[in-house]
C-alpha cells in the first residue's frame, strides 16, 4: 500500500469514508488527525474501498481500524502485511467492542485485546446537554442560571479576527492550570490548537466564544466524526467566572447543526478532575477503545 502524510488537502477523500462510516470515536475526526499530525506522523492510504490510517505512538507504528465497505478480512490482512514489511508487530488502535468482535470472528485466536480506561470516549445525547432536564442535571442548571443572572453575555461564532484573543485566553489558562506532570502534554495541545485555529475553515471546524464586556472568557470548537456524531476538541474558559464551563458547553451544543444527535467530548486521559467533570454530565455511552495486537507465530526451534 502507498501511504502518504495527512494534510488539509486530503480532507475530502478522508471524510468521504469517515463521515459515512459508523465509527463514533474521536480518533476519526479529520481535524484531529490533521492538527495532531506533528506528534504522530499520521499517514493514510486508500485501496479496495477502504481507508487505512497509520501513525506512530512512541517507537511503534500503529494502525486504526480500516474504514470502508469492502472485504474487511482482506483489509486487515493488508495491514498485517504492511506492518510485517516495516518490521512491526501489528497493533490496531481505537478498536470498539463491535470491531473487536469482528476481528475475533475473522481471525479467531490471532489477536489479543487490551483496553485502557484513560482513553475511553465520553459520548452524550445532544438533547441532554442542551436541555439539562431532570434531577441528574440540577447542579449544571444551577451553574448555568447563576452565571446568567450574574453576567450579560453573548455567544459568537469564532471568526478569524477573534483567534488572537482565543490564543491569549489559552495562554492564560495554561499558566493558571499546568502542573509539572502535564506541562508537556499541554504544550502539545497548545501546538495542535494553534494549528487548528489558524486553519479553522480549511479543517471544517465549528466554534464559538462567550463574550462578557466585549472580552472572550470562554471558547470551544469541534468537528464531525461521522454523519450523526460531533466531537468537541477543545473547551477553554476563564475559571474566575463561576459557571462558565456550563455556559460554553450548553451554548456550543445549541449552535452546531441539528443533524448531530451525539456529542463526543473525547477522553479524560486519566486526569482525575477531567474524569469527574466528564462523568458529571452523565454520558450516554462510555465508548470503550481497545488495542488489538496480532499474535506472532511461534517459530520452531
Amino acid at each position: 500500500m502507498l501511504f502518504k502524510p495527512i494534510t488539509i488537502e486530503d480532507k475530502e477523500i478522508i471524510t468521504s469514508y469517515t463521515h459515512s462510516g459508523g465509527f463514533r470515536n474521536c480518533d476519526f475526526a479529520f481535524a484531529n488527525m490533521c492538527s495532531w499530525r506533528f506528534l504522530y506522523d499520521s499517514e493514510y492510504a486508500v485501496e479496495d474501498d477502504f481507508l487505512f490510517i497509520r501513525f506512530f505512538i512512541k517507537q511503534y507504528r500503529v494502525y486504526m481500524f480500516p474504514v470502508g465497505t469492502g472485504d474487511l478480512k482482506q483489509a486487515i490482512e493488508k495491514i498485517v502485511k504492511d506492518a510485517k514489511d516495516n518490521h512491526n508487530q501489528l497493533r490496531i488502535f481505537g478498536v470498539s467492542t463491535s470491531g473487536k468482535d469482528k476481528i475475533e470472528m475473522l481471525f479467531p485466536d490471532k489477536f489479543t485485546f487490551s483496553a485502557n480506561r484513560n482513553y475511553f470516549d465520553y459520548i452524550y445525547q445532544r438533547e441532554d446537554l442542551l436541555t439539562l432536564k431532570g434531577k441528574k442535571y440540577q447542579s449544571k442548571r444551577n451553574h448555568f442560571n447563576k452565571f446568567s443572572k450574574s453576567y450579560t453575555y453573548t455567544y459568537l461564532p469564532i471568526s478569524r479576527d477573534m483567534i488572537p484573543e482565543c490564543l491569549d485566553l489559552e495562554y492564560r489558562w495554561y499558566q493558571a492550570n499546568h502542573t509539572e506532570q502535564d506541562a508537556e502534554a499541554l504544550k502539545f495541545e497548545n501546538r495542535s490548537m494553534m494549528y487548528a485555529l489558524n486553519h479553522f475553515d480549511a479543517l471544517g471546524l465549528t466554534g464559538g466564544a462567550i463574550m462578557v464586556d466585549n472580552k472572550i472568557i470562554a471558547f470551544s470548537y469541534g468537528s464531525p466524526v461521522n454523519h450523526d456524531t460531533f466531537a468537541v476538541h477543545v473547551e477553554k474558559a476563564d475559571i474566575r467566572y463561576d459557571g462558565i464551563f456550563s455556559v460554553i458547553n450548553r451554548e456550543f451544543v445549541a449552535h452546531i447543526p441539528e443533524q448531530y444527535i451525539y456529542i463526543n467530548r473525547e477522553e479524560d486521559l486519566g486526569i482525575p478532575g477531567l474524569r469527574q467533570s466528564k462523568l458529571s454530565y452523565r454520558p450516554t455511552i462510555l465508548f470503550e477503545k481497545n488495542m488489538a495486537l496480532k499474535i506472532l507465530p511461534i517459530l520452531n526451534p
